[in-house]
């Protein structure tokens, strides 16, 4: 047991899909895996751990943002043994042909985050996906006709801005989308030298306004959780 997760030792697979939502962790758990059980409930941080084509694979609710998602991957990492780890999460889009639900894995995160500030002063670190679990992904996506897009994506400590025009620079230098999590995840990756990855559906847009539900985010992104289960395969 760690602080924030009593799984017992061994309860949790060295494969771990992170979704932001823990409501969206038992939609994977009960839709997509064998025998599944619930091996955390504190916080009500949902995780579960069951069967995937013959592959032992965990699915760990994290929350909103990096403070939040590094507590999750710090504690499987050091304490549970994680070796592989998947966010599968929503994000906005910041380009025109980028719309709802189309899938965006991320090679890079940009951040307007203060997270490597103290690790790295004066300097600017970059956090990139795993790139065997990158091209794993992008493989299984391409011949199973799955449309993906691929790029720069920004992890932002804020869901409400300012100024609602802000994304326009980013979205300037290519960057695809806004989520808040995956720099956080490619850095504490790097660090402890594990794979990470993460594989993004489009929930909203800030260029065209449209946007889905929330019952449609926590249980219809199927596409990008069956990417996300055979990169682990």
């Amino acid at each position: 047991m760690s602080i924030h997760l009593e799984a017992k030792p061994g309860e949790i697979a060295d494969a771990v899909l992170l979704p932001g939502d823990p409501m969206r962790a038992k939609w994977i758990a009960e839709t997509f895996l064998e025998d599944p059980f619930c091996y955390n409930d504190v916080r009500a941080m949902l995780g579960y751990t069951g069967m995937y084509k013959g592959k032992r694979i965990s699915v760990q609710g994290t929350g909103m943002g990096i403070p939040s998602a590094l507590i999750y991957c710090n504690e499987l990492i050091k304490d549970y043994g994680v070796k592989n780890l998947i966010r599968v999460g929503s994000a906005g889009s910041y380009q025109p042909d980028i719309g709802l639900r189309d899938i965006v894995i991320a090679m890079a995160a940009s951040s307007t985050s203060g997270i490597n500030n103290s690790r790295f002063i004066n300097a600017d670190y970059s956090p990139t996906a795993n790139f065997d679990l990158f091209m794993k992904a992008a493989t299984y996506a391409k011949d199973n006709e799955i449309p993906i897009k691929a790029g720069n994506v920004l992890s932002s400590d804020e869901f409400y801005e300012d100024d609602p025009d802000s994304f326009k620079k980013w979205a300037e230098f290519g960057v695809l989308c806004v989520e808040m999590e995956a720099a956080g995840l490619y850095t504490i990756a790097a660090k402890y030298n594990v794979k990470a990855l993460a594989i993004l559906t489009i929930s909203d847009s800030l260029v065209t306004k449209a946007q889905t539900t929330a019952d449609e985010r926590e249980t219809t992104f199927s596409q990008m959780i069956e990417i996300a289960l055979h990169t682990l395969l």
